[in-house]
């Protein structure tokens, strides 16, 4: 062998050397980079996403009319702010209200009735009754003696028997009046039965109820906000008629108190078990771009159910069942009430978002 020809074998050994020596450093470097990349995957928590829709945290109030009737007046517009037992709308109520004052009328004149009976007679009947009683009293006096003297003139046989019976009679009938006007008095000045004070009473009791009756219907035609909050939707105008139906509703107004939003998740069941309240959380609106709106879950179903929430896509399974969760949207988030959004809950995350 020349000294040339092991020149070129000696280089050759050395890059062959080199390349595989380089080669190896590669292909570790390659394996500690997946596996780096594998561990910061698994690092990261699974996102359970699905389709939700933004409600108020007092979820949609849909107010309606317990009486069906015409709207008299409706007091507020969509966005306005409202307090709570505030009047939003007001039906005719006219008949309503003659209703309440007959019967405020019909309570007054229990109560006169009921203390006329208490009272009893007043001063002058009883002094009126009094002096019947001495007036019965000197004509049976009176009758009295004339008896007696008509006796002794009949044992002495200066009048007849006829005449004596006449005084007989005369004298029995101003007996019977005197009786008749003790017992007038005796009335009159006595205190009230107490079957009569019962029976008053309970007229009065009855009245009442009917009064307060009438004031509850009367109650009714003024829609009043259980909520502070907002007017979300104005359903009817003035003038118009609404029912109360309990097949068909016919709401007034919906309300809602948007101070806090909440998304309503429809959840896979086959992603049920990752979910627990706590849990981080946030939405997307196509409206919003790429804008996250963070939250965490506060509620989850008990139950599976029918989907709420439709997406559109024309591959979209609809007999799937879902488990309704509500996430909570941080404090200052503003989104319409009804947008449908994308929801992702950060599945073995429950640390509640930092406020």
């Amino acid at each position: 062998m020349t000294k040339k020809s092991a020149i070129v074998l000696i280089t050759a050994a050395l890059v062959l050397t080199v390349s595989a020596r380089l080669f190896s450093e590669r292909s570790e470097k390659k394996a500690q980079a997946a596996q780096k990349a594998e561990a910061q995957l698994q690092e990261q928590p699974r996102l359970v996403a699905g389709p939700g829709q933004v409600e108020p945290v007092s979820e949609d109030i849909k107010l309606g009319s317990e009486l069906s009737g015409k709207l008299k007046s409706v007091n507020v517009e969509e966005g306005d702010v409202i307090r709570r037992g505030q009047v939003l709308a007001e039906l005719e109520n006219d008949d309503y209200r003659a209703q309440v004052l007959s019967a405020a009328a019909a309570v007054s004149a229990k109560e006169a009735a009921l203390r006329k009976v208490i009272n009893g007679a007043r001063r002058q009947e009883r002094s009126e009754a009094l002096s019947s009683v001495s007036e019965a009293q000197a004509v049976l006096n009176n009758a009295d003696s004339e008896l007696s003297r008509r006796h002794q003139l009949y044992a002495a046989g200066v009048v007849s028997k006829e005449e004596m019976e006449r005084y007989n009679r005369e004298y029995d009938v101003a007996k019977a009046k005197y009786r008749e006007a003790v017992e007038r008095h005796s009335l009159v000045d006595d205190h009230a039965r107490e079957e009569d004070q019962a029976l008053a009473e309970a007229d009065l009791r009855l009245a009442k109820a009917d009064l307060a009756e009438a004031q509850a219907r009367y109650e009714k035609t003024f829609i009043r906000s259980p909520i502070a909050g907002m007017v979300l939707r104005k359903h009817h105008r003035n003038g118009e008629s609404v029912s109360n139906s309990s097949t068909v509703p016919d709401p007034i107004l919906t309300i809602g108190d948007k101070s806090v939003l909440r998304v309503r998740v429809d959840v896979d069941e086959t992603d049920v078990s990752e979910i627990h309240v706590g849990q981080k959380a946030y939405v997307t609106a196509d409206a919003f771009g790429k804008e996250k709106f963070w939250g965490h879950v506060v509620r989850v179903g008990e139950q599976l159910g029918p989907k709420n929430v439709r997406t559109d896509e024309p591959n979209e399974r609809i007999d799937t069942k879902i488990l309704e969760t509500l996430v909570e949207l941080d404090p200052g988030v503003q989104l319409p009430v009804g947008l449908r959004v994308d929801s992702f809950i950060l599945a073995g995350n429950e640390q509640i978002a930092a406020k």
